[in-house]
């Protein structure tokens, strides 16, 4: 709790630091990153006390059987870039609840919102050796807490093929993992969907944090019906996107995270004119103050036309691109929202309340919001299925995570 409210009190600077490292908007980290990180911290330091263990009594033979919940040792924690403190406390704060030390690795692209928290945790009074954040990149210093042999267990998000090198290097010693990776999201939206707040939401799930986030929506089909009509209006408004300097209120998209990064999203922009999309939106010249000029900004990207077999419908680009195509019926829309290697998230929009819960129980995701996006319970799990990830975060996926259970039968 002591952690949560010094974040709370540093929130301003913790922003800006945040903006400054990854590109996003500062108005962006103050309403999501620092609040989520703050609520990290208080509802796992809330939810421990909470915990229960079970216990049974075997009639006739005179014993119980109780579970014991116990702390699994050292933590190995290892967050992405796109939201450094947000992500980074989402693992830390059960780690911590449950009893558990720790050897944290931000990214190296990001860590200096890290190298603050750290100050807190001193601050705060958290026992010296508890926490421990180490910086450097993936292949020293996140392979040395992988392969470390006092490291129980290892919880990682990021991109999928890193996830599969973990997978090899914890192998020897069967450690416990929890990986949450990449992701090709899909919106589903149906005739009868409310278009004044379908086109809105699908605008911030396609391009949040400059379509950083791995929850994005990058395909979006759309009933035949109304497909030119949502396309219409979904074009519209990403014209209207502001994109500029990270700390002007009016910025909604900032710059993304390195001159290789925008390389590779640019890539992808040429790669579906290749593959025979078409540009609806987002090659209109970008205007930016002097200062900005050698930043990694570009505008968000609607393409159109794209085959669902093509590299930009199959692939993560992690960047300001979505991707609209029509659909005819449900069954079909189904198959084909399945048909990558992807399952994390998805969305659904109809006002038919029969087809919300048969569409969403046969998505092969993780998570799947209907009529809106990114509600986020820590009291559900989280995570993903297929090349999305194994195991699941929040209340109990966490807990269960971060304890191993212990079961002791007394013979009375």
């Amino acid at each position: 709790m002591k952690i949560a409210d010094l974040i709370e009190s540093n929130s301003d600077e913790l922003a800006r630091s945040e903006s400054k490292d990854q590109g996003k908007p500062i108005s962006l980290a103050k309403r999501v990153d620092i609040p989520r990180a703050i609520h990290n911290f208080r509802f796992f330091a809330s939810a421990i006390l909470h915990t229960t263990n079970t216990s049974t009594i075997l009639d006739g033979v005179g014993a119980v059987n109780y579970t014991q919940r116990i702390p699994v040792g050292v933590a190995g924690l290892i967050s992405p870039w796109n939201l450094p403190l947000y992500l980074l406390t989402f693992k830390l704060a059960p780690a911590l609840a449950t009893g558990n030390t720790v050897v944290a690795k931000p990214s190296e692209m990001t860590s200096v919102t890290a190298w603050m928290l750290a100050k807190l945790f001193n601050e705060a009074g958290l026992p010296s050796g508890v926490c421990n954040i180490v910086f450097g990149t993936g292949p020293k210093a996140g392979s040395s807490i992988v392969c470390h042999p006092d490291v129980s267990l290892v919880s990682f998000t990021g991109s999928t093929l890193t996830g599969e090198i973990i997978t090899k290097e914890s192998a020897f010693a069967c450690k416990k993992l929890s990986l949450e990776l990449g992701g090709k999201n899909p919106a589903i939206i149906f005739e009868d969907a409310d278009l004044d707040k379908c086109v809105p939401t699908t605008l911030r799930s396609s391009f949040a944090n400059q379509g950083e986030v791995c929850l994005c929506t990058s395909r979006i089909y759309v009933q035949e019906k109304i497909y030119d009509k949502f396309l219409d209006l979904l074009v519209s408004a990403t014209k209207k996107i502001i994109v500029g300097p990270p700390e002007n209120d009016s910025t909604v998209m900032g710059a993304l995270i390195s001159k290789e990064h925008l390389e590779k999203v640019r890539g992808y922009v040429e790669l579906a004119q290749k593959e025979g999309g078409k540009i609806e939106c987002g090659e209109e010249p970008l205007f930016l103050p002097d200062k900005n000029k050698q930043g990694y900004f570009m505008r968000p990207i609607v393409v159109s036309n794209l085959s669902d077999g093509s590299r930009c419908m199959q692939e993560e680009i992690f960047g300001p691109i979505t991707c609209v195509v029509p659909f005819k019926n449900e069954e079909e829309v189904i198959e084909r929202a399945n048909n990558v290697k992807y399952g994390l998230s998805a969305t659904v929009w109809s006002e038919n309340l029969s087809r919300v819960h048969r569409v969403a129980q046969r998505l092969d995701v993780g998570t799947v919001w209907t009529n809106c996006w990114l509600i986020r319970d820590l009291n559900v799990p989280f995570g993903g299925m297929k090349s999305s990830g194994i195991g699941r975060e929040g209340l109990h996926g966490s807990i269960d995570f971060f304890t191993e259970q212990k079961t002791i039968c007394v013979k009375l």
